[in-house]
Formats: structure tokens, C-alpha cells, sequence
């Protein structure tokens, strides 16, 4: 397993894809989607750290395939915060029966905290089965497939988001949609932020479910898919007295929270789905064209570890038998501490870069030459696609590149890739692919020690904390990439 990790990160490139020599047009592609229903059918541990108690509204995953005639684009977008577990099954099963390499499967997620959170070994097994589900649909989408089709991008605003880390909000909205016979069948968007739930404690699929259900209701035949795009420290804005609506809600009891929750979620959701409409009304820009894809670990760099004396001092806050614990164990926030003495203890040499670690289906990273904890969690590491941070696909579509970047994007990173080229050329962004939602954070969130600086080591153990300069060594390794698949 090691010597196949290492090969990975030592080529830095997992896999290219091209399209067939001569250029296609807008004329000749063609397009095919798939929507399904994924909800839980008996109560799961939620991202929210919640059992699950009932569904308000189904989750589903949904499926857009590009066929340029000689090579597939394949976006599979679900209502869940992360896809984990399935994604390596996925992939791996797509690239043997479909002939479809991971460059080109483009697995985006809504960012949603009320469904079940893949990273709890209990939940293992729904991931697994979402694995075989979001398979069938890919199916289901190629054999749909119909043209010719017209593929278009168009951006617009929302401003019903804020951000945190002393940072500027990206308020930008933006639209892939695909037109065949005159009528949209596929509307791609995405929008960085957080989403607004409508419950505490039930299944459902946020405000971007809603906007996703009212452009459906609005535009008959289209498939709605909803991405977040880089909303790591992004956040939906609430009204000025909504600490008190929520204190006279939590007065009146849970029926009366959740209403209040659900109210606001829909409000949101309709905001979102008005902007939506107005960038389809407005004037879009042709982007149809040959497909090309490439995928890469980019290694972002990491932060010295405190002392062996600090490390003992902060062992005194638990008991010495925890272990390594997952998600959602009280004793989760200091794992990175355990894994920290345990570097000290064994000589492990720390870790300068992320692509010296992997990552376990229950999110502990794990120092490539730490065999003997490589080997006790082997059943939860997979060899041939093993995760590694952090994976950026970049895609180009006629003239536009699709960038679409592992773990939570922080804002100022989306922000900074797409000002490098738009004024040269359209250009799509997403974070939040594939598996594990690890924060990406800004130099700024870094020097705060904000929440999305500490998560690499407080819910995935690392022993050693973020660099300063992650943010522009993100940036710079995507503009990079897309630069090269412009060549």
C-alpha cells in the first residue's frame, strides 16, 4: 500500500484525460442527466452531530454527463456534506466498467449538514451503498444521453451571505446550463456558502434544496444541481433580530424552532433560486467544446509542531487510555495530541507538506512511514486511490476551465483563482469535491488560529497545524494547472 501511495504522490498526477485531436463544437455535443433519491433509511449520527430522527426532505443525488463526442465530463452533485467512503469505490469502479478516469468525474457536494456524516465507522456501510447508487445513475445519465445540446455559463450575485476571517465575501453566483432543442435539461450552479437548515434533528437537504426544487418547478424538464463553491468561511446572512426570533422559538419549544428554521431555509432557498433565474434570463455565453481534464495532489505546506513539554501539558486534559477516537467522541478535539507524543515517541520525522500524510475513512492522518499505524487501519485506507491532500481536478470545457478543489474552500481562495483569469475567459470554481471536508484556510484564518485553521488537527489529527503561506500555495498550484490545461 505505501509504495502505491508513494508513487501517487511522487507523480503528483493521478490521471489525465483528453479529448480527440480536432475541435468539437457546441453543434456536436451531447448531454444526459439523472436524478435519485439517497436518504437514510433507518436513523444516522448527522454532520450536525445529531441522530437523525425522521426526514423532512429526501436527499438526492443528481447526474449531468458532457459528451464531446469522443470523451465524457461527468458531474455527480448530492445533498450531503461529503461524499468520504464512496469515493474511492466510486472512482475505482467508474474508470473498470465506464472507461471514465477520476479526472473526468467531478463528484460535488451541497455542503449539507442534516444527513448522515460518512465519517463515522457506523455510517461506513450507507456509504458504501451510496457508492453503488450514484454508479447507477451515472448509468442512467450516459444512456440518456441526447443532442445536440448548447452549453452555457453565466455568473450573477446573492447577497444573502457573509463571511468570517476578516475577509471580503465573494457574493459571485455562477450558472452551467445546458440547452437541447430549445429548452434547459441541465442547470449547474453554485454559490459559497454554508447552508441554512430546516431542522435540528431531521433529513433534509437545506436552502439549496429548496432552490433546487423551485428552478425545477420553474423551468419544466431541467435537472437543478446545486454545488457549494468556495464557502468555507461563508455563511448565510440572517436578519438583524434574529437572536431574538430564535430565543422566542426556543421559548415556545423545539415545534416552534424548527418552523422558524424551515421558514428561513425557504427564504433562502427563494433567494437563491431568483438569482438562479435571472442569470438563465439574462445573456449567457456559448462555452461548448472539445473536454479535457487533468487531476493533481497539491501539497500544501504545514506549520513546525510544539514541543514535546507543551504536548505532555496538554495530555493532562484526558484520560491517558482514550486512544483515537472518531467523530462524534468527546475526546475527537485532542486525537491531534495523542497523534503528536506519538510522533515524539517513535521518532516519526513531522510532516512539512499534507502529501506526507493519508487520510483514514474516519479522518486521521496518517504519516506515510508509520507503518505500524498504516497497518492497523489498513481496512479504512484504500490502495489504489488512497486520500491524500489536497486533490484539485481542473477541467476545460471549450473555452472555460472548471476548477474543482478537495475539502472546504475558504472564500479569498476561490476569489483569488478566478480574478486571475476572468478577465480573459469565463472561468467555474467549486471546492467541496470528493472526499473529506478538510478547511483550506486563508493566511489571515491561519494567524487568527480561527476554526478553520485548527480543524486539521482538532477532527483529523494531524500533529502539526497549517503554514501561513497555505493560501497562496493553493492558489498558486490551481492557476498552475489551469494554465496548462489552457496550453
Amino acid at each position: 500500500m505505501t509504495s502505491a501511495m508513494n508513487r501517487l504522490v511522487t507523480l503528483g498526477v493521478l490521471v489525465g484525460a483528453l479529448g480527440l485531436a480536432g475541435a468539437a463544437s457546441a453543434q456536436t455535443m451531447t448531454a444526459g442527466t439523472a436524478k435519485g433519491v439517497i436518504t437514510n433509511d433507518a436513523s444516522r449520527l448527522m454532520v450536525n452531530g445529531r441522530m437523525s430522527q425522521g426526514t423532512k426532505a429526501d436527499l438526492h443525488a443528481r447526474v449531468l454527463v458532457l459528451n464531446d463526442g469522443g470523451s465524457r465530463l461527468v458531474f455527480v452533485t448530492y445533498d450531503l456534506n461529503c461524499l468520504d467512503v464512496a469515493t474511492p469505490i466510486l472512482r475505482q469502479r467508474v474508470r473498470a466498467e465506464l472507461g471514465i478516469d477520476p479526472a473526468r468525474l467531478i463528484l460535488l457536494a451541497t455542503h449539507n449538514h442534516n444527513a448522515p456524516i460518512q465519517i463515522n465507522p457506523d455510517n461506513f456501510a450507507y456509504g458504501r451503498r451510496l457508492a453503488e447508487r450514484l454508479f447507477e445513475l451515472i448509468q442512467e445519465a450516459i444512456a440518456a444521453e441526447r443532442g445536440p445540446v448548447q452549453v452555457e455559463f453565466g455568473s450573477g450575485h446573492g447577497y444573502f451571505i457573509t463571511a468570517r476571517g476578516n475577509a471580503p465575501v465573494d457574493y459571485e453566483i455562477q450558472l452551467l446550463e445546458v440547452t437541447h432543442e430549445g429548452a434547459p435539461m441541465a442547470m449547474l450552479f453554485s454559490h459559497g456558502t454554508h447552508p441554512a437548515q430546516a431542522s435540528r434533528s431531521m433529513i433534509d437537504a437545506g436552502h439549496p434544496g429548496y432552490a433546487m426544487e423551485e428552478i425545477e418547478a420553474a423551468f419544466p424538464g431541467v435537472l437543478a444541481m446545486y454545488a457549494d463553491a468556495s464557502g468555507g468561511n461563508q455563511f448565510p446572512r440572517q436578519p438583524a433580530d434574529w437572536e431574538t426570533r430564535i430565543a422566542e422559538a426556543r421559548e415556545a419549544g423545539a415545534e416552534a424552532y424548527d418552523a422558524l428554521l424551515e421558514a428561513r431555509a425557504r427564504e433562502l432557498g427563494h433567494e437563491l433560486a431568483a438569482a438562479v433565474t435571472r442569470i438563465a434570463n439574462g445573456s449567457l455565453e456559448d462555452v461548448g467544446g472539445p473536454i479535457t481534464s487533468s487531476i493533481e495532489v497539491v501539497g500544501l505546506p504545514l506549520a513546525p509542531p510544539v514541543s514535546r513539554e507543551e504536548a505532555l501539558k496538554l495530555a493532562e486534559e484526558f484520560p491517558p487510555d482514550v486512544g483515537f477516537v472518531p467523530y462524534p467522541n468527546r475526546y475527537r478535539g485532542t486525537n491531534w495530541v495523542r497523534m503528536l507524543l506519538r510522533y515524539y515517541e517513535q521518532g516519526i520525522p513531522f510532516p512539512t507538506t499534507t502529501t506526507e500524510m493519508v487520510c483514514t475513512d474516519d479522518t486521521y492522518l496518517i504519516h506515510q512511514s508509520d507503518e505500524e499505524l498504516l497497518d492497523s487501519y489498513d481496512d479504512r485506507i484504500h490502495d489504489r486511490l488512497p486520500c491524500i491532500y489536497n486533490e484539485v481536478i481542473v477541467a476545460r470545457l471549450g473555452p472555460m476551465p472548471i476548477v474543482a478543489m478537495q475539502g472546504e474552500i475558504c472564500a479569498p481562495i476561490g476569489a483569488r483563482i478566478k480574478d486571475a483569469f476572468r478577465a480573459d475567459m469565463p472561468i467555474m470554481v467549486f471546492g467541496y469535491m470528493g472526499e473529506h471536508n478538510l478547511y483550506i484556510p486563508t493566511r489571515e484564518l491561519v494567524r487568527l488560529n480561527a476554526y478553520q485553521a485548527q480543524v486539521i488537527q482538532i477532527q483529523y489529527a494531524s500533529p502539526v497545524g497549517w503554514a501561513p503561506d497555505v493560501e497562496d500555495e493553493m492558489v498558486n498550484a490551481v492557476i498552475r494547472m489551469v494554465e496548462q490545461v489552457l496550453d
